[in-house]
């Protein structure tokens, strides 16, 4: 068991660990999430030049909780707005194909969310 009982650590330690295997190149760029108390970020990044091809979050104004009504909470519901507004916003880049890097979050609740959405949306993974 780790020492440090830190949970922002321990996601960092797990998202180095991920990172190890994980990149993004101009082909297939990284769908990178981060998650915090209140708001859900996604961005396609490419690792090769270190440039952000698209992003989206939960704080911007067409992504607001309310929208979708199919889902258990707020958060998840605007977790599946972020994953669709990231889908559409690569497909207009060309860009079709990519590797999810889950942030060192577990694949559930609203990082599964946004993951399912974005599939939905057109990107492959």
């Amino acid at each position: 068991m780790p020492k440090n009982k830190n949970a922002t650590a321990l996601r960092r330690v797990r998202h180095r660990r991920v990172r190890k295997k994980v990149i993004g190149s101009p082909e297939q760029p990284r769908l990178c999430v981060f998650r915090s108390l209140r708001a859900i970020y996604a961005q396609v990044i490419d690792d090769s030049t270190g440039r952000t091809l698209a992003s989206a979050s939960s704080k911007e104004g067409s992504n607001g909780a309310g929208s979708s009504g199919d889902s258990a909470s707020p958060k998840t519901a605007a977790s599946a707005n972020v994953g669709k507004a990231v889908a559409e916003r690569a497909l207009a880049q060309g860009i079709t194909q990519v590797v999810f890097d889950r942030g060192g979050y577990k694949y559930h609740g609203r990082v599964k969310a946004l993951a399912e959405a974005a599939r939905e949306g057109g990107l492959k993974f």
